[in-house]
């Protein structure tokens, strides 16, 4: 049976007019994206078969083109809308952190942090600048290393954030392993960042470690 031929009521679009995104399932909210079936299988059938093959929504919109494209009803046209859909969620946390105003919790932030870090595979340090009323100026990926770390200079980090004119910082980086748990060395580098921005009266506000699922703040740990 087509979707068509489906009650209304369980129709993913009409489903979602009717009751909102948040009434439909994973399989249902990517059916209507992949919009149509293959012979014998409906658009849901397709969804879900992805979803399972891949272990959920994130393994597959992080998977790459060949490993996706294998399955039938997904091509590179679908492949490439996908990502756009990745980038869209991205780019819509950063706008909301910069509209929102001043970062008055770490919530906002963390969340966007969390979008551009946990998924990928090499250790990415980057940097949120900020003015003095705390609103977003720029966000930066300043270095990048191997699956176990990256070089940090804060000589770097503090010509940037004088290049940005900015008046707090908040650092973070992510943990390829998926262990956001911070390191002696992270809480060494947090008081050096700490210490070298202070000489030119920028504040360091926090410093994030992303692991797959959890972002821990140093800040909440007492560190800065």
């Amino acid at each position: 049976m087509i979707i068509k031929e489906w009650p209304e009521e369980e129709r993913p679009r009409e489903k979602l007019i009717s009751r909102g995104a948040t009434s439909l399932s994973d399989a249902e909210l990517l059916a209507i994206f992949i919009r149509t079936g293959v012979k014998g299988r409906t658009a849901v059938d397709i969804s879900r078969a992805l979803i399972n093959e891949f272990g959920g929504l994130r393994n597959l919109l992080n998977a790459e083109e060949k490993e996706l494209v294998k399955t039938s009803g997904i091509g590179v046209a679908k492949f490439a809308q996908l990502q756009a859909v990745l980038e869209i969620g991205k780019r819509y946390l950063r706008e909301t952190i910069k509209k929102d105003g001043p970062l008055t919790s770490a919530n906002s932030a963390k969340e966007y942090l969390i979008a551009k870090l946990r998924d990928r595979s090499r250790e990415i340090f980057c940097c949120l600048f900020l003015d003095t009323r705390h609103q977003v100026l720029a966000y930066k990926e300043l270095f990048k290393g191997t699956i176990d770390g990256a070089s940090v200079y804060p000589r770097i980090v503090v010509q940037r954030a004088l290049e940005k004119n900015a008046a707090a910082v908040i650092i973070a980086h992510n943990h390829p392993s998926g262990i956001a748990e911070p390191s002696r060395a992270d809480e060494s580098l947090t008081r050096r960042l700490q210490s070298a921005l202070e000489l030119v009266d920028i504040r360091l506000l926090d410093h994030f470690v992303i692991g797959d699922g959890q972002c821990i703040s140093l800040a909440e740990r007492g560190i800065i």
